[in-house]
């Protein structure tokens, strides 16, 4: 049974080729991110991203802030990003992929209900220079994945679609309560604040939908020396209350267990979203420990901090960017996760010895 299982797991990889890309053979060392910036806000923080020479910029979502159902909004609201100054530099010499979330998907929140997405997804596509034959345009949402450099410093970057499916949300049951009264009186408390959501039990609850399902794990098949799971939510946080991975329990679980079971060693999750920076650890029923490095906002800061029992150190409060740095030449190899403020200077910061992310016993 051992070898129709590994027979099985070549099949799968064979069948989940990467999406093309012209920077394939371009070996990654620094890989910057981040997530949730205004157009119509100054963006200094570019300056800061640049000055880290990154082989790569990666968008985790809310790109560009539409939050509208009308076209012409929305092409305004890329215009106005296209404007940026440091957006300029950026493009003209950084390599980018993107994702979206839900403001520049269209509405605050918004799932499969969404009437505009074709009219957002055509926009999306576009401004990123997406190819007019390119699969996103025609897959049920903008998922995709591309593989970087040669055997030994292939970077994997998968990114999920969380909107184009996802079903709807749960609100938190507060026993009638105004959830606006509620969180203050949590905040007057110095209690933590969080978000209006609670998890979803049910086993049809979905982000992805079944053939993204089916992708994604054709995509953790694929060989690879570090993957980068690009979520434009956040994977290991507890219980942000907020949109999250954790709140679609049954979604939760089978990304862990396709982790496990196509052997998809030496992942780490990136993403974006809450407006905070912060630093996340799962090491309970995971084939190794799953790091999660949050990084929002470019230009956004939330007022309050919600609870996070994976939380791993401090967050950090204020605009920031991640940057990976990784150590191809070391005997163990390692990646440097950082979050650095709008200066360049670092705030957080977490090394992770690429051999620790490999299956217990593997």
């Amino acid at each position: 049974m051992a070898a129709t299982a590994g027979a099985g797991l070549i099949a799968g990889a064979a069948r989940a080729a990467p999406d093309p890309h012209p920077q394939a053979g371009r070996t990654l060392t620094r890989i910057a991110f981040g997530s949730c910036a205004k157009s119509d806000k100054p963006q200094p923080i570019w300056d800061a991203v640049l000055a880290t020479r990154p082989d790569l910029f990666i968008f985790l979502g809310d790109n560009v802030y539409l939050d509208t159902r009308d076209p012409a909004v929305m092409r305004r609201k890329y215009a106005e990003l296209a404007a940026q100054p440091g957006f300029q530099r950026l493009k003209a010499s950084v390599p980018i992929l993107a994702i979206w979330d839900d403001h520049d998907y269209g509405e605050n929140d918004a799932g499969v209900d969404y009437p505009m997405k074709e009219e957002s997804r055509r926009l999306f596509l576009d401004f990123f220079g997406e190819p007019a034959d390119s699969p996103r345009r025609s897959r049920d949402g903008i998922y995709t994945a591309h593989v970087f450099g040669p055997p030994g410093r292939r970077v994997q970057v998968i990114l999920p679609d969380l909107r184009w499916n996802r079903t709807p949300l749960v609100p938190l049951e507060l026993g009638g309560q105004d959830y606006d009264a509620w969180i203050e009186k949590r905040a007057e408390a110095g209690e933590p604040t969080p978000g209006p959501y609670a998890r979803n039990p049910e086993a049809m609850a979905t982000q992805l939908g079944e053939t993204q399902w089916r992708w994604l794990e054709e995509q953790l098949s694929v060989p690879a020396d570090l993957r980068l799971f690009g979520s434009s939510l956040q994977v290991v946080a507890d219980f942000p209350g907020w949109e999250g991975w954790i709140n679609f329990a049954h979604d939760h679980q089978r990304l862990i267990a396709a982790i496990r079971e196509r052997g998809a060693d030496r992942l780490i999750c990136l993403s974006g979203d809450t407006h905070y920076a912060e630093i996340s650890r799962l090491d309970v029923n995971t084939p190794y420990p799953l790091w999660d490095i949050t990084s929002s906002g470019l230009t956004e800061v939330w007022p309050v901090l919600p609870p996070n029992a994976r939380r791993v150190g401090e967050a950090y409060r204020d605009q920031n960017f991640g940057l990976l740095t990784v150590g191809w030449d070391a005997a163990r190899p390692t990646v440097l996760a950082e979050i650095r403020d709008v200066a360049g200077a670092v705030r957080l910061e977490q090394a992770i010895r690429l051999d620790d992310l490999v299956a217990r016993g593997a």
